[in-house]
């Protein structure tokens, strides 16, 4: 109840259910911020101002993602709390910026938006190309991994539901068509009953007309015989009119003239003329009977004729030249009908089949009580199987669950939650169905394979970095030891060529952090292999030349 209340909420609601979601997330967002950027040592204003600017851009990513995108992507190289951001806006653009190409080009215009920035903000000639890497491996890792792992997800819920939407889609079809199997199977049913219990009734009214007339009857005798008469043919319109009623809107070929004298022939007792029809064709069929003989009801008797004669049928079509058994078992409660072939002995082509005629053995034994099974047995070939009770039984429902032949569950619902027939649905339909996704299943193949080269090219671009990241420390980076070891008076050249050049990312600002150089002097500021004291202060060595000589050598700690 508390899902299908959540399923039938009122639009507003949802509406004001997504409006809080968003406005928790502004809020975490923001949070984060301020929390980054205190950890960071930025200023309160300024911190400030960027929690207002997260809060507010977040709650517009679902309607402008990709203007979102590139704020963001333009923002984060000169904020200290826009990572958090970053990586929603990731998310939010890769799931709704619909078509492959629209996507490509925000994501490659907020890249181009965030080296530009981080270009500017720190320019330096020597650290270009260092900084360019390391904005890369950023905004790979932040923007562009969420939004693949976002549109990954969204088309591969989508093709869920588009299969989903699809299989209820073929199970309802299937179940319409068996409808009107069942329909047009009444019909067949209704035609045999207006055949034989017409004819039955002209008969029972031919001969009370020929009594009616006999004048050695009495006069009560031709009065009573002349009820029978009315009521007989009052019974035979009757009978026409239900099987008209019947027959109504079930298109179905006009009936070929039936010799009358056949239908008797058209039970039980006609399987022996069937199997000597399938003998004299040329197959190989065993007919084997077991228990007592006993009568079954005319449309018992008659379905298991057709039974009969399907599965012979289709065992001439789908296992040519295969041995056949026709079993008729006499239990106590039931006749239980089996025909089993064997294995094809020959290579069978395209058979032309209709693909109903089991559908209307299911029907026909139901409307007696009775049930079919249909399937493959395990060594090879094919087996059908009924069951007929011998009295006029109660129709089974249509899905019975307690079948033990068709083994069908309990529930088995589509997409309205309606029952559907327990049949396989075919490989045909199956096809038709994956012709229908074949578009989005490439599509999310495709995204697949894109996120795959991205975190492949992500890789080697993280060794990459690592590597020049390596050699731009030693650069920058000298040890203690060779600080103490050099004397102030030596000469520059002398100096230079014992240190690193210095021209690193990594010392980029220090020049302005430290004590005041002498005047007239050129300073080199190198990093210290040592960690400092605190993990907010970066201990440095300074070395000042004048006039081609060292004057002053400093060490001191820099706060980051």
């Amino acid at each position: 109840m508390r899902a299908a209340g959540r399923w039938l909420a009122p639009p507003d609601m949802w509406s004001r259910r997504r409006l809080a979601g968003e406005a928790t997330v502004a809020l975490l967002l923001a949070l984060l911020a301020v929390g980054l950027g205190q950890v960071l040592g930025a200023s309160v204003p300024a911190v400030l101002a960027e929690a207002v600017a997260i809060a507010g851009l977040s709650l517009m990513r679902r309607r402008l993602p990709a203007t979102v995108l590139a704020v963001t992507a333009a923002l984060t190289p000169v904020g200290t709390g826009f990572l958090p951001l970053m990586m929603a806006a990731g998310w939010s653009a890769g799931r709704r910026i619909t078509g492959p190409g629209r996507a490509v080009a925000a994501f490659a215009g907020a890249y181009a938006l965030c080296v530009t920035v981080s270009l500017v903000d720190t320019w330096s000639p020597s650290t270009a190309l260092t900084l360019v890497l390391l904005t890369t491996l950023y905004y790979l890792a932040v923007a562009v991994v969420p939004g693949l792992a976002s549109r990954y997800w969204t088309q591969r819920r989508t093709l869920l539901h588009t299969l989903q939407e699809r299989n209820s889609q073929l199970l309802r079809e299937r179940a319409m068509v068996a409808g009107q199997a069942r329909l047009r199977e009444r019909q067949r049913i209704a035609q045999d009953m207006h055949d034989s219990l017409g004819h039955r009734l002209a008969l029972i009214s031919v001969h009370t007309g020929a009594l009616e007339v006999d004048r050695e009857l009495t006069p009560r005798q031709r009065e009573v015989v002349g009820v029978l008469r009315e009521a007989s043919m009052t019974a035979m319109h009757e009978l026409r009119e239900v099987v008209g009623i019947l027959r109504d809107g079930v298109e179905a070929p006009a009936p070929a003239s039936v010799d009358e004298s056949g239908r008797a022939a058209r039970g039980t007792a006609g399987i022996a003329a069937l199997v000597d029809a399938a003998r004299t064709a040329g197959n190989v069929v065993e007919l084997k009977h077991s228990g007592e003989a006993r009568p079954l009801a005319a449309a018992a008797d008659h379905a298991a004729y057709r039974i009969v004669q399907e599965a012979l049928t289709n065992a001439y079509k789908h296992a040519p030249g295969a041995p056949i058994t026709v079993d008729l078992r006499y239990e106590p409660d039931s006749l239980v009908v089996e025909i089993v072939n064997g294995t094809a002995s020959d290579t069978v082509g395209h058979v032309v089949s209709g693909g109903q005629g089991l559908t209307g053995l299911h029907e026909r034994a139901r409307l007696v009580g009775g049930m079919v099974h249909a399937g493959p047995v395990p060594h090879g070939g094919f087996r059908v199987a009924g069951v007929l009770p011998y009295g006029i039984g109660e129709a089974s429902p249509f899905v019975d669950s307690a079948d033990d032949f068709r083994q069908q569950p309990a529930k088995t619902p589509y997409g309205d939650g309606v029952p559907v027939v327990g049949r396989t649905v075919s490989e045909r339909e199956w096809a038709m169905g994956a012709r229908d996704v074949h578009s989005r299943s490439s599509g999310v193949a495709m995204g697949c394979g894109i996120a795959l080269g991205v975190v492949m090219l992500l890789g080697v671009a993280v060794l990459v970095g690592v590597f020049f990241l390596v050699g731009s420390l030693e650069k920058g980076m000298i040890e203690p030891s060779e600080y103490r070891a050099i004397k102030v008076g030596t000469a520059e050249r002398t100096v230079r060529d014992q240190l690193p050049s210095g021209d690193t990312i990594a010392t980029e600002g220090l020049d302005d952090k430290g004590p005041t150089e002498p005047e007239g002097s050129r300073c080199l500021v190198l990093l210290s292999s040592e960690i400092g004291e605190s993990l907010d202060a970066e201990p440095v060595f300074r070395f000042c030349f004048k006039d081609g000589k060292l004057v002053e050598k400093k060490s001191y700690e820099v706060k980051r």
